[in-house]
């Protein structure tokens, strides 16, 4: 699934079990845009890995650095560890590649790792309430507390997935199962925003001006003329078409507002941030020798999650399947989740993220935001007793939408470092 010559991605290097007991740290990755979560009417939650992605024994939850340096965040993700300075992880880079084995261990880089994510949840928590008072309530502040959290949560939901053998188990399933509700309500709002934003900007952009045609070129000058006629005909539905949108999604996005701050006020989400604070003390053990066996090494479940991932790349459709269709994109949606799961999971074994998977885990963020609006634009197209002019222009948006999506795709081909993946039946 791998090129001969690149190391597995989750198997530490071999001088990273060398007598001084640390790992590479991982190197920066650039930011892009953060996992927007997947709204409401999808009926999906944003950080939900799919139903094929479960790991031995237990059932599929929702979710989602331990170095001194500061390995990478992922993209759009900013890896936070310490609430003091805000760099990825705690302990050393290779804190858990200790013993005689050399191979990371529950308790040498899972719990540091766990109580780095919990103490960033609990910061990120205390900011969001200073921003959210009354003199900076809606403030930038407070949509910046509100993606860190998501993203410590997110964190701890998948490494909670990932290494559960290495946990107590029913303590680690209903924590995963809470964060996923939690980050599916705090996500909501963030992603309503952001389709809104880009929809009315490619409106702007596919209704926007024409160039002019080349002189004494005649058949240039009757295809600028048809097109802007066409462009004339779509100025005409794009403002109501922009208008209509913006009642929807702010609608939707009003109402993800609420849900959110009634959700952070209610007794349910005070027994998560209990739970988390718990966690970021002391971090639960199984009991039993099988238990103990199985949290002795972290390899062979962080490597089952990348197998997981490079099956599910190299079931994808390949880009030769003729015009887009909306039945492949929960593959596309498959694979993104468990990317993130990989991605978690490197950075617990290896102390940082994979700086390789930054490009393919941004082209498949812009996957699904193009897939999301594609949706949105559709489902306002279908509203009763709208003019033709702006039925037309959300059709030429949602195909607008449809084209970046095959984009992405590409992007994604493009810059996935494990090529034969793709190649594979």
């Amino acid at each position: 699934m791998r090129r001969p010559d690149q190391q597995t991605t989750t198997r530490p290097a071999p001088e990273a079990t060398l007598g001084n007991g640390t790992g590479p740290a991982g190197p920066d990755a650039a930011p892009g845009a953060g996992p927007a979560a997947q709204p409401g009417d999808t009926g999906t939650g944003p950080d939900t890995p799919p139903a094929g992605a479960r790991s031995a024994g237990p059932g599929e939850p929702s979710g989602p650095p331990a170095a001194t340096g500061t390995p990478a965040a992922l993209p759009g993700t900013a890896g936070t560890g310490t609430a003091e300075t805000g760099t990825a992880g705690t302990g050393t880079a290779g804190a858990g590649f200790t013993g005689f084995t050399g191979e990371p261990t529950a308790e040498g880089a899972l719990a540091p790792y766990l109580r780095g994510q919990a103490a960033e949840f609990l910061r990120s928590l205390r900011l969001h309430h200073e921003y959210s008072a009354p003199a900076d309530a809606g403030g930038h502040g407070a949509a910046e507390a509100a993606r860190a959290l998501r993203r410590a949560a997110r964190r701890i939901g998948g490494s909670l997935h990932t290494f559960r053998a290495a946990l107590d188990p029913h303590w680690a399933d209903q924590l995963r199962g809470e964060l996923a509700w939690l980050t599916g309500i705090l996500a909501r709002e963030h992603a309503y925003a952001n389709r809104l934003a880009r929809l009315v900007d490619a409106l702007h952009l596919l209704s926007g001006p024409t160039l002019p045609a080349a002189r004494g070129a005649r058949a240039a000058g009757e295809a600028a003329g048809a097109d802007a006629q066409g462009r004339a005909a779509l100025g005409v539905g794009a403002a109501r078409a922009a208008a209509l949108l913006e009642r929807r999604l702010t609608l939707a996005r009003t109402r993800s507002h609420s849900a959110a701050l009634q959700a952070l006020g209610s007794s349910r989400f005070h027994a998560i941030a209990d739970a988390v604070a718990l966690l970021a003390s002391e971090v639960p053990a199984p009991s039993g020798h099988a238990g103990r066996a199985a949290a002795a090494s972290l390899l062979e479940p962080a490597e089952l999650a990348e197998q997981r991932l490079l099956t599910a790349v190299a079931a994808l459709p390949p880009d030769d399947t003729g015009p887009y269709n909306e039945a492949q994109d929960a593959a596309w949606h498959q694979a993104r989740l468990l990317l993130r799961l990989h991605r978690y999971a490197h950075e617990v074994v290896l102390g940082g993220a994979d700086p390789g998977l930054t490009a393919p885990g941004h082209a498949l963020d812009l996957h699904r935001d193009a897939v999301e609006a594609a949706g949105a634009a559709a489902a306002a197209a279908r509203t009763p007793r709208i003019a033709p002019a702006t039925a037309y222009a959300l059709g030429v948006l949602h195909a607008d939408q449809r084209h970046g999506v095959e984009s992405a795709r590409a992007a994604f081909r493009e810059t996935w470092p494990y090529a034969t993946a793709l190649a594979a039946p």
